[in-house]
């Protein structure tokens, strides 16, 4: 799928360390998904000295998903690994340097900034964390093995596919509800599957839903297994007051149980909002000069390939901007009070 580099001997992660230690890039990229890729396609073509920490599983939401149908300048759709494997050759071809690392530890208090990862130390310029959100799972029998192939977490990715059938929304907030109203644009009926007994979406989008004919609500309902064979058939579900089971047959299941964004790293350093998700300015800013953010890691609300990539392409051309005014020689003097105030 990816042509990262296999898992290293024990010698050749010696001798990485050893080359690695006092080298500082001008840029490392936390994160290998459309962001991430994106900035550093970026960065490279700029002449940007630029190292992508990937992670131990790289690609993002795209790796998971069977098709990616809205990106721009692919029409016939494209297969979400392939689109990943395109942006990492391109940001390849301008010179940028990949590793699939897991970064466990980074020092943004002092400059050059720190990144750790099992294998080596690395210091650079400036960061862009681009570290994505990972949707919350049910935790249930079938939901992994059909995650891509019936289980979705993005009805705007994929509701293209389920036209004229039948599929479940899980989940009782603004995104389930709105999704859910997404979805009868093309399935023929939609069903709510929530725990409690009324949704706890705003008002408004629970008036749409209930005034149109093609959804319908399971309430005080939860999923207990995501049934099928090669793609999804149906879930079983228990009502939480009765005990009683029952089987939904379905074409698909849409989860919105929440998303949780990967910033755990980076608490007590960067200023993160009241669920978890970076802080950033409209110039992909946080607030530490130097450290940029793109992707779902500062987006709460769009999650979208096509608008993680453009925050990952501005993020980089930020970097740029901030290493032509803050170079190497100036680094550690004057950067931490000179550099903009965040804008939000």
């Amino acid at each position: 799928m990816f042509d990262f580099k296999l898992t290293p001997s024990l010698q050749e992660t010696q001798q990485e360390t050893e080359k690695t230690r006092g080298r500082v890039y001008d840029l490392i990229v936390l994160g290998g998904g459309p962001a991430g890729l994106t900035a550093a396609i970026y960065a490279g073509r700029a002449r940007v000295d630029t190292l992508v920490l990937a992670g131990s599983l790289p690609g993002g939401q795209p790796a998971n998903t069977d098709v990616v149908d809205n990106f721009p300048g692919f029409p016939e759709g494209l297969e979400g690994p392939e689109l990943v494997r395109r942006f990492q050759s391109q940001a390849e071809r301008f010179g940028c340097q990949i590793e699939l690392e897991e970064v466990v530890e980074v020092d943004f208090f002092s400059r050059p900034f720190t990144v750790r990862t099992h294998r080596a130390t690395y210091q650079a310029l400036a960061v862009i964390v681009a570290t994505g959100a990972s949707p919350r799972r049910l935790g249930v029998p079938g939901e992994d093995k059909f995650f891509g192939r019936g289980v979705s977490a993005c009805a705007t990715c994929d509701g293209f596919f389920y036209r004229d059938k039948r599929v479940a929304v899980v989940g009782g907030g603004d995104s389930a509800v709105i999704e859910a109203l997404f979805l009868t644009r093309f399935a023929r009926e939609v069903v709510i599957i929530h725990r409690r007994d009324e949704l706890r979406a705003t008002q408004i989008y629970q008036e749409q839903a209930f005034a149109n004919p093609k959804i319908r609500v399971a309430w005080d309902t939860v999923v207990e297994e995501v049934l099928g064979d090669q793609t999804v058939s149906g879930v079983r579900v228990r009502n939480v007051k009765t005990g009683e089971m029952e089987t939904i047959e379905v074409d698909g299941v849409f989860i919105y149980v929440g998303m949780d964004p990967k910033t755990e790293l980076f608490a007590g350093q960067l200023d993160l909002d009241e669920w978890g998700y970076i802080v950033s300015d409209h110039r992909q800013r946080t607030n530490v000069p130097g450290v940029f953010a793109a992707g779902d890691v500062q987006d709460p609300l769009y999650r979208q390939v096509v608008v993680a990539a453009g925050t990952g392409a501005v993020a980089a051309m930020e970097v740029e901007k901030f290493l032509g005014e803050y170079p190497k020689s100036r680094i550690d003097k004057d950067v931490s009070t000179a550099c903009c105030e965040t804008e939000l």
